[in-house]
């Protein structure tokens, strides 16, 4: 029996070669090619009176009023001539290269060509020769490749809908139909694909932006209840002891980190799997919030781990961490690939009898014989660093912990509700009291000098400085500056009096780790780096951060490479070298000056970039969709994840009449995305 989840392959001119180059393209069933949507619509009533400009792309249609004829000669050189008549107009006709148009073009016949016009002589060279139909005025333009083209797409879609289109079920409930006033769904694809005019092709857009919206929102509310349904471990932490322990604290509490501390603990407490998200600027204090998340899972009789995503990184954890539990019992260990044999040995015994309260480290912690006695939360330092798959592993093998994920990057809402949907999130929002905001100055090639000098007179009181420069290598497709020419020329500039480093991606790990080592233990007093240490160690004697060629890097780059500096009680400065050539350019460094705040700058950048690249895949962003723009239909998306959540909120949603081709569809479609995270 047919199905739309039925391969595309049944269709009639899809062999598997045809098939592979559709699966490139996302299409694999019947229901995929249904929903692939097309990019625009080419308007074909557009009249010939109409055009007022030489050389305008357009679309006519006509009566063909002079048998197409060939010239010329040669495989690559011959040429299709008609005459093509529009209302009262006759204007010549040219395809190039194409004779086989001979063949399909009648004298009398009602054709569509689309075309470059040439006023001056009213002709028109053919691009593409289309069959028109009174009743539709818009041609649908699909996403294509080299391997499958408009036109074959086009044929797909019209044998899907002349063959499925009696299994075409409303997916969207009748009543958010009626509530929000959409389409059906054989209405909203039919409309998608072959509108009648722009009003239809409009509200099927629209129709179909929800659908896509709902559908995605609803895939990722039923992952949150499975996993809220993986019933987790209920930590009853002692309320007065993390009370007590809050106290010993060197400085306050942010009103902030007291909401996120209570929001994090209240759930752990449930009896069900927590996977929460823990979002914060740079320097917001993620670190002291997850070690108190830490220590009530100890006042539990139970263990906690941190993983990082670097060595040095886990280092810097197991020091601030340690040096908040100096004063009382818990035992913290640090475990990476540096740890020594013998060293090793001995943590994974004792972190097996319970004897080891925190274990912090890196993708060391997820090999086959760690073994936790007793695992109850594991927090994800910088998660988007890790996969899948390392944080199932870390999962199983501490037999099902609830998970705090950590991450610097701030996220504006647009992103939130898509990218972490299946998650709950909580926000530092605030800065801690008494930090110094950092003073950014957009500056142009020609000040670099400058800009060198002011570093020096940093140096000269104790200071230490970032020079950080966007390529490795010389590099003749791009003029930029670059890490070694630039290391080369400030430590000659700085020769005699302060030492230079040198940090970058080519370098092992050990490498690395030993360089910024060194810039933290003041060895070196500049640094010279790529984005390397956009998420790095914390050197709070660092008060400079100087980026070249800053337009070629992103507005959260940049935002994550100055919060490297102002880490201690100096007032810090960011510098820009930057000479755009576009107002994008030019905007971008402007919103750099204008605000220190990551959430404001994330919208802005979602804003100037639109969804494009920054929505990529699940590690970096949330999916492309196909229809709707998450920053643009934003009010949309909070739409459809509140009814969504409303949905699966309802005991035996899947079982009630009204829900059952969504049921049905979620059941076909999840095996799909139980791996999208």
């Amino acid at each position: 029996m047919a199905n739309l989840q039925d391969s595309i392959a049944v269709l009639e001119g899809v062999g598997p070669k045809r098939e592979q180059a559709l699966n490139k393209l996302g299409v694999f069933t019947v229901a995929d090619l249904l929903m692939y949507y097309p990019l625009r619509y080419d308007d074909l009533a557009m009249k010939l009176p109409s055009l007022t400009m030489d050389g305008e792309k357009v679309i006519f249609k006509g009566v063909v009023s002079s048998a197409p004829v060939i010239s010329g000669f040669g495989a690559h050189k011959k040429r299709v001539n008609f005459r093509l008549l529009v209302e009262h107009d006759n204007i010549g006709v040219t395809f190039f290269n194409q004779p086989w148009l001979v063949d399909r073009v009648e004298l009398g016949q009602d054709v569509a060509v689309y075309g470059t016009y040439d006023k001056s002589r009213q002709s028109l060279g053919g691009i593409k020769l289309m069959p028109k139909n009174a009743d539709d005025e818009l041609q649908a333009i699909y996403p294509s490749s080299k391997e499958v083209q408009q036109r074959t797409i086009k044929s797909l879609v019209e044998q899907a809908l002349g063959k499925y289109q009696a299994y075409l079920e409303d997916l969207v409930p009748a009543n958010l139909q009626t509530r929000y006033r959409l389409m059906t769904h054989r209405d909203t694809i039919f409309g998608m694909h072959a509108p009648h005019d722009g009003q239809e092709a409009q509200a099927a857009r629209r129709s179909a932006s929800f659908e896509e919206f709902f559908l995605f929102q609803m895939r990722l509310q039923i992952l949150k209840i499975m996993d809220k349904d993986n019933l987790g471990r209920a930590i009853h932490y002692d309320n007065p002891k993390l009370k007590q322990f809050i106290k010993t604290l060197p400085y306050e509490l942010t009103d902030a980190q007291k909401k996120v501390v209570n929001e994090i603990v209240f759930d752990m407490k449930r009896p069900v799997h927590m996977n929460r998200l823990l979002q914060g600027d740079v320097g917001s204090g993620k670190t002291v919030v997850s070690a108190l998340a830490m220590y009530a899972t100890i006042t539990a009789g139970m263990q906690a781990t941190l993983m990082a995503p670097t060595e040095i990184l886990a280092q810097q954890h197991a020091k601030t961490i340690g040096n908040f539990f100096d004063v009382s019992e818990v035992r913290v260990e640090l475990l990476t690939g540096a740890t020594k044999v013998k060293q090793r040995r001995q943590i994974l015994e004792d972190l097996e009898n319970g004897e080891i309260d925190i274990l912090i480290g890196t993708h060391a912690l997820i090999q086959p014989d760690i073994k936790f006695k007793n695992l109850g939360l594991a927090v994800i330092d910088e998660q988007h660093r890790f996969g899948v798959k390392q944080r199932g592993i870390l999962r199983e093998n501490g037999g099902n912990p609830d998970i705090l994920a950590m991450t610097a990057t701030p996220i504006p809402r647009t992103l939130a509700i898509t990218a972490y949907g299946e998650m709950d999130v909580s926000i530092i929002d605030q800065l801690p009291a008494g930090r110094k905001q950092i003073k950014t100055a957009w500056l142009r090639g020609n000040e670099f000098d400058k800009t060198i000098k002011f570093i020096q007179s940093q140096l000269e009181i104790g200071a230490q400085a970032y020079v950080v420069t966007p390529l490795i290598e010389e590099s003749e497709a791009l003029d930029v500056q670059n890490a070694q020419a630039v290391y080369a020329d400030l430590s000659q500039y700085f020769a005699e009096k302060y030492q230079v480093g040198l940090l970058h991606g080519r370098l092992s790990n050990v490498e690395k780790d030993d360089v910024m080592a060194r810039f933290k233990a003041n060895e070196y007093q500049v640094l010279v780096a790529t984005t390397v240490i956009e998420v790095g160690v914390d050197v709070p004697n660092a008060t400079v951060m100087l980026i070249l060629d800053a337009e070629r890097f992103g507005l959260a780059q940049l935002h994550q490479l100055r919060g490297r500096v102002g880490r201690g009680d100096r007032q810090s400065y960011n510098f820009l070298i930057s000479d755009p050539k576009t107002q994008y350019g030019i905007d971008r460094m402007e919103a750099m000056v204008e605000t220190t705040n990551g959430f404001i700058l994330a919208q802005k950048d979602l804003e100037l970039r639109g969804s494009g690249d920054i929505l990529g895949n699940r590690q970096s962003g949330v999916p492309e969709f196909r229809v709707g723009d998450p920053v643009r239909d934003l009010m949309m998306m909070e739409i459809a994840q509140q009814e969504a959540i409303q949905i699966v909120s309802t005991p035996n949603w899947a079982e009630i009449p009204a829900n059952a081709a969504l049921a049905q569809y979620m059941s076909e479609t999840m095996i799909k995305y139980r791996d999208f995270d």
